[in-house]
């Protein structure tokens, strides 16, 4: 058995219409990491996912997830992996249980460990209590937490989690975060996409940004925030039509360190910079100098927001909506990802922002 889960190698994903969704992307994922993807709306993030689950199948390239090649034995990679997807796909009309019990089935769970397994995954999602409830009165957060659980009834020793907490208030987002720290150091490996930045910071062990279907960056979150350079000074003026010109005396008067960035903001400007904290106070001069009167100023660590930033070059939209509507050329028929037959609907777009369950519609 190889070191890795995940063993993704010039991987290449081709639309019908031309559209290169995914480009030579290579991944490798350890045993027991906790590995987040990130990336913007089209980058590819879904896209990866469902072919490293075997629902599409890669245009060029080698995948192999669990020691299995996903080309040659999809069957075994699905019996092996859990996959939450973005749209939760718990049947609304049976019980927490019954949607458990249906999950075993459809992945061969042995009928003799079948209560056990259940009683021990309701514990795990908080949902006891509730056990007998259909799932239609359940919240957003415990919907979500059901649906994990359904992709864990199997054991698999490796879960795929595409933007789990989208939608859920803070507090049903912790809870989530806590569940995922728990399965993770039971050993189970975890493949999340997310966007948001602070989970990934607070879970993951590595990470890799995705933008146009190609890895434009990857190490673990201090590596990565180390990149950016220096600290970040934001400083708020009293008119913010004021920007462009605090930033461009920040420029001319030459009053950060060469590499420095200084860019306007809707309230100010931003620096990035070695020597933010150190000349800041320069910049403050400077400015009530030229008249420019300042309200705030803040200096802080680069985060992993700085660092989306910095490496997808995405501060005012630019996502790629053509994946959203393009077809693989290489999708799969609609099949299953449990081993056990669960059924799986897989959308003809194949795109970002498509709402298969685990291992699809029910």
């Amino acid at each position: 058995m190889t070191d890795y889960a995940i063993e993704a190698r010039d991987v290449a994903v081709t639309y019908a219409d031309g559209t290169e969704a995914v480009r030579d992307v290579d991944l490798l994922v350890e045993r027991g990491e906790f590995f987040g993807f990130l990336g913007p709306n089209g980058a590819g993030k879904t896209t990866m996912i469902k072919t490293l689950v075997t629902l599409l199948r890669p245009t060029a390239g080698s995948v192999t997830v669990n020691g299995f090649d996903a080309v040659a034995e999809p069957r075994s990679v699905r019996a092996t992996v859990g996959y939450m997807a973005q749209e939760t796909s718990v049947d609304p009309e049976l019980t927490a249980r019954e949607n458990l019990r249906f999950a075993c089935d459809a992945y061969g769970v042995p009928r003799a460990e079948r209560g056990d397994r259940i009683d021990e995954l309701l514990e795990l999602v908080e949902l006891t209590d509730v056990a007998n409830k259909v799932a239609d009165d359940f919240s957003g957060g415990m919907k979500k937490r059901l649906d994990a659980a359904t992709a864990l009834v199997h054991r698999p020793p490796l879960v795929f989690l595409d933007e789990p907490t989208t939608g859920l208030d803070p507090a049903a987002r912790n809870r989530l975060w806590a569940y995922f720290r728990r399965i993770n150091d039971e050993g189970t490996t975890v493949f999340l996409t997310t966007q948001y930045l602070e989970e990934a910071d607070q879970l993951c062990d590595r990470l890799a940004v995705i933008q146009n279907g190609a890895v434009v960056a990857d190490g673990t979150p201090e590596t990565l925030k180390r990149r950016v350079g220096g600290e970040v000074l934001t400083v708020a003026l009293a008119d913010g039509d004021e920007s462009d010109r605090a930033v461009s005396i920040a420029r001319e008067e030459g009053v950060f360190a060469d590499g420095a960035t200084i860019e306007p903001n809707a309230n100010g400007l931003t620096v990035t910079a070695r020597d933010a904290r150190t000349r800041g106070t320069d910049l403050l001069v400077a400015l009530r100098d030229a008249g420019i009167d300042v309200v705030g100023f803040d200096v802080r660590a680069p985060t992993l927001d700085d660092v989306f930033l910095a490496v997808t070059d995405e501060g005012a939209g630019g996502e790629r909506a053509s994946e959203i509507e393009s077809t693989p050329t290489s999708a799969v028929p609609s099949g299953t990802v449990g081993d056990g037959g669960r059924g799986s609907s897989e959308a003809e777009s194949g795109g970002e922002g498509e709402t298969t369950g685990n291992g699809g519609d029910r």
